[in-house]
Order: C-alpha cells, then sequence, then structure tokens
C-alpha cells in the first residue's frame, strides 16, 4: 500500500536535489519542481507502476532502489534495469501518452516523488536546463539499449554474463583496477540481465573463481581484474563486429 507522506519544504529540496536532472537548478526553480510533486513510501518488492498500466506520473528516486522488469506471457521474466537514488523513471509515459512499457517493483524500501505528466512537460519546455538533462538521459538510454541488443544478438552467454559483470563493476569500482559489488546480484538475478538460466550463470561465476577473476566474501561479489574482464568482453566484441563486416564485404 502506497502512503504518502507529509515532508517540510527543507527537506524536500534536499531530496530532490540529488536528482541528476534537477542539480542544476536554483532554489527558486526547484521549489516550483517541490509544488508539483507528491511523496510515497514503496516497501521492498511492492509493484510502483504495473506493465499496460494507463498512470502517466514521473517518477524520481530519492531513496532506495528500484528495478525495471518485463515478463513475458510464458512467464518468463526479463530485468531491464535497477535505478538507485537520484535516477528518474516513467518519462516515456509522460512523452508519448502510451500505457506503461514495463513493470517498475521496489527493489528495497524506497521513497519516490511523483509528477504528474502535464507538469513534466511544462517543466521540460519552460527550463532549458532540465529539458537538455532529459535529452541527454533519453539518448543515453538508447545507446545502452542498443549496446544491449547488440550483446543479446551476438554474443554467447558466457560472454553476455561477462559484460553484465563488467557493467556491475564499472558501477562500483573500488580501485582502478577492482570492484566491489554489494549485495552481490543472485545467480536468478543475472541470468534475468542476459536472458539465460541460473544454471549457466552458476557455471560460468565457478569458471571465473577458478581463473581468479572474482571471489564471493559474504554478500559481496569482487572483481579482482576489471581490466581483463574488460578485454575478455571487447576481445569477443571485436571478434564478432571483424566477422560480420568480413560476411558484408
Amino acid at each position: 500500500m502506497v502512503a504518502k507522506r507529509q515532508i517540510s519544504i527543507d527537506r524536500t529540496l534536499a531530496m530532490l536535489s540529488v536528482v541528476k536532472e534537477f542539480q542544476a537548478l536554483s532554489v527558486t526553480d526547484l521549489e516550483t519542481v517541490a509544488q508539483v510533486c507528491h511523496w510515497h513510501r514503496y516497501e521492498e518488492n511492492e509493484n510502483i507502476v504495473r506493465y499496460h498500466d494507463h498512470t502517466n506520473s514521473v517518477f524520481f528516486i530519492a531513496q532506495g532502489e528500484i528495478r525495471v522488469t518485463y515478463c513475458a506471457l510464458s512467464g518468463h521474466e526479463v530485468n531491464l534495469c535497477d535505478l538507485s537514488a537520484g535516477e528518474m523513471f516513467g518519462e516515456l509515459t509522460a512523452i508519448d501518452s502510451q500505457p506503461r512499457s514495463a513493470t517498475v517493483v521496489a527493489k528495497t524500501s524506497a521513497l519516490l516523488a511523483s509528477m504528474p505528466a502535464a507538469a513534466f512537460l511544462n517543466l521540460m519546455f519552460s527550463n532549458r536546463q532540465v529539458g537538455e538533462a532529459i535529452l541527454k538521459r533519453l539518448t543515453g538510454q538508447i545507446r545502452r539499449l542498443t549496446e544491449r541488443v547488440y550483446d543479446f544478438s551476438t554474443l554467447a552467454v558466457r560472454n553476455r554474463i561477462h559484460a553484465e559483470l563488467l557493467r556491475l563493476a564499472r558501477n562500483n569500482m573500488t580501485t582502478d583496477n577492482e570492484a566491489i559489488i554489494s549485495p552481490a546480484p543472485t545467480h536468478m538475478d543475472i541470468a534475468n540481465f542476459v536472458s539465460t538460466h541460473r544454471e549457466a550463470v552458476t557455471r560460468e561465476l565457478n569458471n571465473l573463481v577458478k581463473v581468479d577473476l572474482i571471489v564471493r566474501k559474504g554478500h559481496e561479489l569482487h572483481i579482482l581484474d576489471v581490466a581483463r574482464l574488460a578485454e575478455m568482453v571487447n576481445e569477443v566484441r571485436g571478434a564478432v563486429i571483424n566477422k560480420v563486416n568480413i560476411h558484408d564485404c
């Protein structure tokens, strides 16, 4: 059950200021944003929006983490992405007025601000800084999805697992060449991200442990050599590109 919260204006502005698209706004502009936002608390595993919902609000994550998923009629679930504090979601429906394209679930307890589509569009068109930030966000999503489609279409399962680990590592670097992913994703989580089954993930992670590339410590997954992992991924991507080029000649 969603619970709306009354939050002081100072705390509201502080929490909205963590949103990437709002970080360059003046206090006055941020106060304008705050006036059209509503606050909600979602608990772990609670649905925020459902696939094909006709709601149109945009959500901004102040605290916690959410997961965007797509579930086929067969029951197979694909994890599209995880988003944490400072991120936003729901802008596609606000822009094109189409039903929701995915289901969004609270991965942890999360505090979100929501903004009606009309207010969001008005903000985009009236504030150049916000408009540019949204455009950069959307182009970034297209680039990431293009890479993911390419990987799914050309890479073997083990290579897709490597690519997903590399993505996670780059978001959790602790030194120039090491990363700690905490908490470690479950094998099923990784499987859902790369469209395979849990057993394939378990088998490949065991292989990476044997070659001293990863190690699991408690609830953490340590990537011991990010450069080596990147080299493995890039070598395969490059080989596929060369193969396609030769075929096209």
